[in-house]
């Protein structure tokens, strides 16, 4: 009851109001607002201050400098094995599995198509067709920064305007179709075992999404598709590489091919993500 409370309310709510003054009050420079904001928030959530790099919270000068933080070198190692996916970011696993043709599952009886998530023709999204997904959920508390789950080359990114519901597991099995509705970013690559999607999903009070080489991308009710320049992108990017962060918490939604990968066997709903850790193994060449 109270779930299906808190869903209707945000269909009520100014979410994008709501978003823009949260925008605002993270970027304040004051520094007993910043530092009071900050220090409240450790007194919410669990944050592994010894992995942070830079005093908490005197060197960040802003909030929202502190939600994106970055980590203490060797923090987040890299699995070693070459052959092996890895998680791109911190969190939650929400789900993970094979698609079923061109339909994904978002939570228990609620699924959702390629073709809507990836906001692309039936030719592009028909790569995916039978392919892996797996969906992790980063919590407020979590390390907001997403890389590289394998190495490969950035082809394309595509912003795709949309609502900004929240994505924890109370609005995912309320809410059809969330994350092909909310805002995201869509990264696509090519690589060795195919072509592969990294889709960063917005989100409530989320700011914006930003990537190192195109700056903050703030939140559009509606609109066409955008396909970003990639003119100051690293097209090459290996494994562990920065692809953007989240300003403010979100989820993340990474997209294989068919027979190009095998989930681990505890990758399951509720299991912890760690950036760099491994989730899956690519499959064997073929002889």
């Amino acid at each position: 009851m109270l779930s299906r409370l808190f869903v209707l309310m945000q269909f009520l709510l100014p979410k994008f109001f709501l978003t823009a003054l949260v925008y605002r009050l993270a970027r304040v420079r004051v520094p007993a607002v910043k530092n009071g904001l900050i220090r409240g928030f450790l007194k919410l959530y669990d944050v592994r201050l010894d992995e942070v790099r830079g005093r908490v919270p005197d060197d960040f000068r802003t909030f929202n400098d502190f939600f994106i933080r970055e980590l203490e070198e060797g923090a987040r190692p890299l699995d070693a094995d070459p052959r092996a996916i890895v998680s791109p970011a911190d969190g939650t696993l929400s789900q993970a599995g094979t698609l079923r043709g061109n339909r994904m599952l978002q939570a228990k009886g609620i699924d959702y198509t390629l073709e809507d998530l990836l906001a692309a023709d039936l030719d592009s999204a028909r790569a995916f067709a039978g392919g892996s997904f797996a969906t992790i959920y980063l919590a407020p508390y979590n390390y907001h920064r997403v890389h590289a789950p394998a190495d490969g080359e950035l082809v394309a990114a595509h912003y795709v305007p949309g609502d900004l519901f929240s994505v924890n597991s109370r609005t995912a099995a309320h809410v059809p179709g969330l994350f092909s509705r909310n805002e995201r970013l869509n990264l696509h690559f090519r690589t060795a075992f195919g072509p592969m999607v990294v889709v960063l999903v917005g989100a409530l009070n989320v700011g914006s999404i930003s990537t190192p080489w195109s700056g903050e991308i703030r939140p559009r009710r509606s609109g066409v598709v955008e396909n970003l320049d990639l003119s100051a992108a690293p097209r090459d990017v290996s494994k562990g590489d920065l692809l953007g962060w989240f300003n403010m918490g979100s989820t993340v939604i990474l997209l294989l091919p068919a027979d190009a990968c095998r989930w681990r066997e505890n990758l399951e709903p509720g299991v912890t993500t760690v950036m760099g850790g491994a989730i899956g193994d690519l499959a064997a060449p073929s002889a």
